[in-house]
């Protein structure tokens, strides 16, 4: 006979073992859409910064990255508790032509997001010879493939441990021995550069590390998996523990290149940003770069495009998931397809590809205050997140993030300007 005492034995073994399993299951969105984040413009636009500028943009990382983290936690809380993606509750929440505009916002961002993957797939692929004319046709036929026939949660996988080769970086800042004074004052005082290439690199940063396709991707896949508010909790160290790992890696690409190759203007190829590594793989720096580059070109290119599937698909109703199959999801699947097609046919153009990389990030720079704004308004409505609305705090420092990426953004947009009048 069973002693009373024992009964409890065996689910309490069962809980032990049940927690961690459950943390596994809901780890990822958080992780994937900052580590997105970190795709071929990121370290395209983090290498030339360091290259171009030195230890000197290290403030303003260490800003950009304390942003990420508010903002990818208001993503995460508006999918979890709001129960949908960003543009559903956009759809739901404001008049139609806020909703237009929202969209439109989206898919120029996104596509020419879209566009900058595949050349960073192209950019990876020539440090190994092929050219972009096998690799990017290639690789788009394979994306399509995995997302729409084939199971992406093990494609994702795959290429989220191909982006581990910029796990050197934090290595190769060490052994490039930087000059550690240096890169203390330069990360706790701001040192701003008052010229234009300083500006528009500013702009790139943050356009390259607060996307909105990481907002849209994450509180969508949070939605998708069914998280509920009791969930909230490992939801959010998902969300926060993602950006803390991608802006740390921000941060010592940056130290890392400014270290090595600081000093020497602006890059314009991929072999030259992969100089950074030299302190780890010697000859072998190309090749890691490479492994790299193609792992995270790779992860976004998936990721970019789905979210924006996702976000026109909450925009018009229709069904989202990339669990479903084709015939239950022909509008979701069809204008992921369609991006990729589209992105890879224009990152085809015989142009350099690593300058498209940098110049894509600045248009995001300028539509991300947009999006941003919007989740700032949902994260604090009662009617989308209940009693889970920022607290007065996080509402100071969410506005501050909003308000930064917004000045930033006219800022350029005046200089532009200015410079079509021949002004500055």
């Amino acid at each position: 006979m069973t002693t009373p005492t024992s009964t409890p034995a065996a689910p309490r073994r069962l809980r032990r073992w049940v927690r961690p399993t459950a943390i596994l299951a809901i780890l990822g969105p958080g992780l994937i859409a900052a580590n997105a984040g970190n795709d071929s413009g990121g370290i395209a636009t983090y290498s030339s910064a360091g290259a171009q500028f030195g230890y000197k943009p290290l403030f303003l990382a260490v800003v950009i990255t304390l942003m990420l983290i508010v903002v990818q936690e208001m993503a995460a809380r508006v999918g979890v508790f709001g129960g949908e993606g960003i543009m559903a509750l956009v759809r739901e929440q404001f008049s139609l032509r806020v909703g237009a505009f929202a969209v439109v916002c989206l898919l120029v961002a996104n596509l020419g997001l879209v566009v900058s993957e595949f050349a960073g797939i192209g950019a990876a692929l020539e440090l190994f010879g092929v050219s972009r004319y096998v690799a990017v046709p290639a690789a788009a036929v394979v994306l399509i493939a995995v997302v729409v026939f084939g199971s992406y949660r093990w494609a994702e996988r795959i290429f989220l441990t191909l982006a581990l080769a910029f796990l050197a970086y934090p290595i190769a800042m060490v052994l490039a021995r930087p000059d550690w004074k240096a890169v203390a004052v330069n990360a706790v005082v701001p040192h701003v550069v008052g010229t234009k290439a300083f500006l528009l690199m500013a702009v790139a940063l943050v356009g390259t590390t607060i996307t909105p396709y990481m907002q849209l991707y994450q509180s969508a896949a949070v939605a998708d998996r069914g998280a509920d508010p009791d969930e909230y909790p490992r939801v959010r160290t998902d969300a926060v523990g993602g950006a803390i790992i991608a802006g740390g890696i921000f941060i010592c690409i940056l130290i890392a290149t400014a270290a090595t190759i600081g000093g020497t203007g602006p890059l314009d190829s991929a072999a030259q940003a992969a100089r950074a590594l030299e302190p780890v793989a010697g000859s072998g720096a190309q090749t890691l770069f490479g492994i790299g580059l193609l792992g995270a070109s790779a992860l976004a290119a998936a990721v970019v495009p789905l979210s924006t599937a996702y976000g026109i698909a909450e925009a018009v109703g229709a069904e989202r998931s990339v669990s479903r199959r084709f015939s239950e999801a022909p509008f979701f699947l069809g204008f992921f397809t369609a991006q990729v097609v589209v992105g890879a046919a224009v990152a085809l153009v015989p142009v350099n590809l690593f300058s498209l990389l940098i110049g894509m990030q600045i248009l995001n720079g300028l539509v991300t205050p947009i999006i941003l704004g919007f989740l700032y308004v949902l994260s604090n409505r009662r009617a989308v997140v209940g009693s889970a609305v920022s607290s007065p705090r996080n509402r100071v420092a969410a506005l501050a993030c909003v308000g930064t990426v917004s000045a930033l953004a006219l800022v350029v947009v005046g200089v532009t300007i200015a410079g079509w009048f021949g002004v500055g």
